[in-house]
């Protein structure tokens, strides 16, 4: 389809016209005149408009961003904010654009394609901007991306096989070729894919792509991100882009990156569809930012082999419009969310685009820029690295490793203690362990010269199945609990849980996590090792914990899951919050240290059903910071038998009140097995002592001790036993 070089002109109709003279506009300061073509008769038009209302009818053409949602993605160009805030901001911008949108138009409609190059190859490079949500995607995700680019832009894609019979003979083979960086603009070693920690990946807009940005002139910059503008991707025509290369590139919605990881294949051809109008494409419907609209029929989008349509939001392969025997609904440059087509006269448009110095474009694929930015061969090894899918498994369980060393890497080893295989030259290897422990993986890589190795010292923790008996408690007396009883995991690398003796509601030790207004919105975990609940009669968790806020806006969470299959799934069960049930020691505005055991809180668990009695039972503690204070945990005591148990000689060492239930009279019995101190503890539900503590002298042996419960209201209580060598604790029942 043939337009005038000035989007909105009026009718256009199909066919062939001569080639137009200059097309040339008049500014001054109030008014702008532009001529448009019309092939109806055959005669240019003159028009005088306002800048203002130029640029009112300009802005809602030249700005793309689709909105993600089975009903298509509708355009950002009603809200064309920031562009008009370029332009209030740049006297003359208006005037330098339509200047290069008339030079791009003559430059496109004298364009004829010929046998010089059959294909142009574009440097990329993937800016992640994250906050260390889902949007910091894999770089395999970002691998996948550039896979399907290049597949759409080369008539590669295999469903373009299952187009419509009556656009098969249309399918355009584009010839360009996405690579990914292999040199950064000081010539380092990259893979193409850079990574930046910024909250404005929850807004997206110009300034967000102002935190990092490569020469426009050497890369393709595409930005992922949580939030797009309110979109699912946006960029902008080259004739806006040409005098203002700080906006030049794509943002995306990192969820829209792809086919694998947080996107789909539904969704993986939004790049393609943006791409598409970075190289000069519009809309199948034209310059309309309302698909489905019958005066989308007045309008074109400039090339030849599209039909007219009103544009389409879902996918109706037998969908006709605006006289059209059957419209390209499968078309990328559509909204139809069933895209696998570009046609041959956009692949020539795109090309025109490509070969043009509006934007800079034709200085992407010139062998100095390929040279300068690593892409014209395969690249020289700079980088050993690799992923795994786990890092905690179970005996028996088998963990992916991929290596994402870079460049053509030829030859690779890995070693992997304690797994079978214990080295492979795989680069997708998989590795399973049969023995508890902790193990180290190295990998050597070489491109036939000099190798580098990369080795990650205790990276996985294999755990027993089944796991340790119960009970357990745990008050962090030991130095040695971090591999063989619990898991600190710690994604953003800053501070996070670790014993200290800076205070302790029992013994000398807990486990703190250092917390500030720095850290708002980081999770960590303290994971448990497994436990062996196969046989249990019931599941409780008790714990106590610290916690003090800043200021009384602070809402740190402390969240409690539990795992049946060795933490392959979790499953919340509790969460106290800094608003209400967490702050046990009020607000205190410098570090807070609990100095005695009032600012102490205590939590139970015994909601876990009888589906979580398996011999892979696990505990998670998750902090979430808001700000507040620092955390401390201590005396976590895991209970899998049955509550009121009779003493015998496989449990002696266990606590055990008879009778339990209770009324007027009970007794404690367990095993003492060191001589020293004993207090006990009796608190109610919500964790307040319903008595004073006792505190005495044992010998070793069997132990019976009377209990006040004639002092007891009717409840639920839970006993704590201080000892020596650990803290135990059973609940009971007065009625």
């Amino acid at each position: 389809m043939l337009t005038s070089p000035w989007p909105g002109a009026g009718s256009e109709k199909r066919g062939t016209v001569g080639n137009p003279t200059s097309v040339t506009s008049y500014c001054t300061l109030r008014t702008i005149a532009y001529l448009s073509f019309h092939p109806t008769d055959q005669v240019y038009h003159m028009r005088l408009l306002s800048i203002p209302a130029f640029v009112a009818m300009l802005l809602p053409l030249g700005l793309h961003a689709q909105e993600s949602g089975t009903g298509g993605f509708p355009c950002l160009a009603n809200d064309p904010a920031e562009l008009q805030r370029h332009l209030d901001a740049h006297p003359g911008a208006l005037e330098q654009a339509m200047q290069a949108k008339a030079e791009l138009d003559a430059h496109t409609l004298n364009f004829q394609r010929g046998g010089e190059r059959s294909a142009y190859v574009i440097p990329v490079v993937i800016h992640i901007i994250h906050d260390n949500g889902p949007e910091n995607i894999t770089d395999a995700q970002v691998y996948d991306a550039i896979r399907i680019l290049n597949e759409d832009f080369n008539k590669q894609n295999p469903d373009r096989q299952n187009v419509h019979p009556d656009f098969l003979d249309r399918v355009g083979d584009i010839g360009i070729e996405f690579r990914l960086a292999r040199k950064d603009p000081q010539g380092n070693c990259t893979n193409g894919i850079t990574r930046t920690v910024s909250s404005l990946t929850s807004v997206g807009d110009y300034d967000m792509t102002q935190l990092i940005q490569w020469p426009r002139e050497q890369y393709m910059n595409v930005w992922a991100c949580r939030v797009a503008n309110g979109a699912a991707g946006y960029t902008y025509y080259p004739e806006w882009l040409d005098d203002w290369p700080e906006a030049d590139g794509i943002v995306i919605l990192a969820d829209y990156v792809g086919s694998i990881g947080t996107s789909s294949s539904s969704r993986s051809r939004i790049l393609s569809h943006e791409v598409g109008h970075w190289l000069n494409l519009k809309h199948c419907w034209g310059d309309s930012n309302d698909p489905g609209s019958d005066s989308n029929c007045s309008m074109d989008d400039d090339v030849e082999d599209t039909p007219l349509t009103r544009g389409w939001t879902s996918c109706v392969l037998n969908g006709a419009s605006c006289g059209s025997a059957r419209d390209n609904v499968e078309n990328y440059m559509e909204y139809s969310y069933c895209a696998k087509m570009f046609t041959a006269g956009q692949a020539d448009r795109m090309i025109a685009s490509l070969t043009s110095p509006i934007a800079q474009r034709n200085s992407l694929w010139q062998t100095s820029t390929l040279l300068a930015t690593g892409v014209a061969n395969a690249g020289e090894l700079c980088l050993a690295q690799f992923e795994n899918d786990l890092r905690e498994v179970c005996v028996g369980s088998s963990i992916n490793f991929r290596d994402e060393s870079y460049h053509n890497v030829v030859d690779r080893t890995w070693s992997f203690p304690g797994g079978t295989p214990a080295t492979s030259s795989d680069q997708f290897p998989i590795v399973t362990y049969s023995d508890p422990g902790t193990y180290a993986v190295s990998l050597t890589v070489s491109d036939g010269g000099p190798s580098m190795t990369v080795e990650k010292l205790g990276l996985i923790t294999v755990l027993s199945d089944p796991g340790q008996s119960v009970p357990i408690q745990e008050g962090f007396e030991s130095d040695a609990i971090f591999g063989s009883n619990w898991v600190v995991r710690n994604p953003d690398g800053d501070a996070t849980f670790a014993i200290t003796d800076a205070a302790a509601f029992s013994g000398d030790r807990s486990i703190r996590i250092s917390n500030s207004p720095a850290l708002d919105g980081l999770k960590d975990d303290l994971a448990s090792t497994t436990f062996d609940m196969s046989s249990a009669g019931g599941i409780r968790i008790t714990y106590r914990y610290a916690f003090a806020r800043r200021n009384t806006s602070n809402d740190d969470r402390l969240r409690i899951y539990v795992s049946k299959d060795c933490g392959t799934t979790w499953s919340l069960r509790q969460q106290l919050r800094g608003s209400t049930t967490l702050a046990s020691a009020g607000v205190v505005s410098g570090s807070f240290v609990p100095t005695d055991a009032g600012q102490w809180g205590y939590s139970e668990l015994d909601n876990i059903s009888a589906n979580y009695h398996s011999s892979e039972f696990r505990v998670r503690f998750e902090f979430e910071s808001n700000g507040g204070n620092d955390l401390y945990l201590d005396d976590i005591n895991i209970n899998g038998q049955p509550v009121g148990i009779e003493a015998t000689e496989r449990t002696l060492d266990l606590l055990s009140i008879v009778p339990n239930p209770t009324t007027d009279q009970a007794y404690l019995q367990f095993h003492m097995e060191h001589a020293g101190e004993l207090r006990l503890e009796i608190v109610d539900a919500a964790g307040r002592a319903a008595v004073p503590a006792k505190v005495r002298k044992l010998s070793p042996g069997l132990q019976r001790i009377d209990l006040p419960v004639q002092l007891l209201a009717p409840g639920a209580y839970i006993l704590q036993a201080h000892m020596p060598d650990a803290v135990r604790s059973i609940r009971f029942i007065v009625q």
